[in-house]
């Protein structure tokens, strides 16, 4: 009998320890998804951020690129202009010389 009593004590002990871990895992787990929880919203706060810096990216890209269009006609233009002086100043020699 002692050694019924002697094995079922020692069941209980082990199915003390085993609830024990088992609460213990519960809490781990949960702190374990609060975790997870907060990192897929920074995650998310990230991405959101980082689609951002994108587009300012993008415009600014395009700010740069319409300037050095901008500056690629202004001295296209420039010489469109020297062109028409020199033609304005050959036909103003023509015409003094007569």
């Amino acid at each position: 009998m002692t050694n019924i009593n002697s094995n079922i004590e020692s069941l209980q002990n082990k199915l003390q320890l085993l609830i024990s871990k088992y609460k213990q895992l519960q809490e781990d787990n949960a702190k374990l998804q609060e975790t997870i929880e907060a990192l897929e919203a920074d995650q998310k706060e990230k991405r959101i951020h980082i689609f951002q810096l994108e587009q300012k990216l993008t415009a600014a890209q395009s700010a740069i690129h319409q300037t050095e269009r901008e500056e690629e006609e202004k001295h296209l233009m420039q010489k469109k202009i020297d062109s028409y002086i020199k033609e304005i100043d050959k036909c103003l020699a023509l015409l003094h010389a007569q």
